[in-house]
C-alpha cells in the first residue's frame, strides 16, 4: 500500500518538479565522450532523482518509523547520498563546470558515508553475518565492517556508471529493490520490505517521466542514493551476496568499465569494447536506446528471481 502510495503522489508531484527544473534552467550538459546520439539529450533537466528519496523520506517517516528506528539506517543513506548526488548535479548543469565534484572526493565522501553505515550496522543493528544459499549464517566478526564499506561504495558507483540512459538505472534498481523487499518478508523484517516497496514505488514514479525518451534525467541525485541504500538493505538482510546476482546489471556495467580502462592502458591504446560502459557498447552495435533498456531490465528480473530463490535456500 505505501509503495503504491509512493508510486501516485511521485506521479503527481514529479510533472511540476519536471517544469520547475525546466524553467530554472537546471538541464543535463552531454559530454562528448559519449555516442554522438547523445548529443540531442543536451538541456534535458537533471536532478529528477530527489523526487525518489523526497518520497521516501516523509512515507517512512510518517508510517515505517514507530518501534523500528533501525529504518533510519537505510532511511538516511538514501537521504545524505541523494543529496551528495544532487550537489554533484549542480555541477554538470549546462552552462556551468561540467565535471561534477572531483572524483577522488566523491570517492573520500562515500567511503565516509559506508563507514558510518557499517559501523551502526555493526555496533547498532548486531549486524555483522553472511547468508550463503543451502550452508547457513555465518558471523563475520570485525572483518564485517571493511566489508560492508567495500560492498556499499562499489555497489553505489556501479549503479551511477549504469544511470546513461533513459530507464536504465531506474528499472533495474527497482527490480532489485523489489527483489530485496520479497527476501526482507521471507525474513519477516516487515519494517524493511516495507522501506524497500516505498523506494520501488518512488522509482516507478519517476519512471514515469524518466522513460524514453526522458523528460528528466536522475542524475547523482537518484544514482547515488538508490545504489547506497540498495547496499545497506542488502547488508540488512545478510543476502548481501546475492548483490552480483540480484544486481547483474551493475556488475556488467561497472566490469565493463574497469575492463575497458585496464585494457586501454594495458594495450598502448586499443579497446575491448566500442564504448564502455556497456550500454553504450550496444547502442554502437545498432541496437536502439530502448532495446538496450528492455534486454538489460530483463536481465534484471531474472537476476532478481535467481536471487529470491537462493534467499529462500539459507
Amino acid at each position: 500500500m505505501l509503495g503504491a502510495m509512493a508510486f501516485m503522489v511521485s506521479v503527481v508531484v514529479g510533472q511540476p518538479l519536471v517544469e520547475f527544473l525546466r524553467r530554472r534552467g537546471l538541464g543535463k550538459e552531454i559530454g562528448a565522450d559519449g555516442p554522438p546520439s547523445h548529443s540531442t539529450k543536451a538541456g534535458t533537466p537533471t536532478m529528477g532523482g530527489v523526487l525518489i528519496f523526497a518520497m521516501a523520506l516523509p512515507i517512512t517517516l510518517a508510517a515505517n518509523i514507530v518501534d523500528r528506528l533501525s529504518i533510519l539506517l537505510p532511511l538516511g543513506t538514501i537521504v545524505a547520498a541523494g543529496l551528495l548526488g544532487l550537489v554533484d548535479d549542480l555541477r554538470t548543469i549546462v552552462g556551468r563546470a561540467r565535471t561534477g565534484l572531483n572524483k577522488r572526493l566523491k570517492v573520500f565522501l562515500l567511503t565516509v558515508l559506508g563507514l558510518t553505515a557499517a559501523l551502526v550496522l555493526y555496533f547498532a543493528l548486531d549486524v555483522q553475518d553472511v547468508k550463503i544459499p543451502w550452508a547457513g549464517e555465518f558471523d563475520l566478526g570485525p572483518g564485517y565492517i571493511p566489508l560492508a564499506v567495500l560492498i556499499i561504495v562499489f555497489t553505489t558507483t556501479a549503479v551511477a556508471i549504469t544511470d546513461g540512459l533513459d530507464g536504465l538505472a531506474g528499472g533495474t534498481t527497482a527490480l532489485a529493490f523489489l527483489a530485496y523487499g520479497v527476501i526482507a518478508l521471507l525474513q519477516e523484517q516487515i519494517y524493511l520490505a516495507t522501506f524497500c516497496f516505498t523506494v520501488v514505488g518512488a522509482t516507478a514514479g519517476f519512471l514515469w517521466y524518466n522513460s524514453y525518451p526522458a523528460q528528466v534525467f536522475m542524475g547523482d541525485t537518484g544514482a547515488l542514493a538508490l545504489g547506497s541504500s540498495l547496499a545497506v538493505v542488502a547488508l540488512m538482510t545478510g543476502h548481501w551476496l546475492l548483490l552480483p546476482i540480484i544486481g547483474i546489471v551493475f556488475v556488467l556495467e561497472g566490469l565493463s568499465d574497469i575492463i575497458q580502462i585496464g585494457f586501454f592502458r594495458l594495450s598502448g591504446g586499443k579497446r575491448i569494447f566500442k564504448m564502455s560502459p556497456l550500454h553504450h557498447h550496444f547502442e554502437l552495435l545498432g541496437w536502439s536506446e530502448p532495446q538496450v533498456v528492455m534486454r538489460f531490465w530483463l536481465l534484471g528480473i531474472v537476476g532478481s528471481l535467481l536471487g529470491v530463490t537462493l534467499a529462500a535456500k539459507v
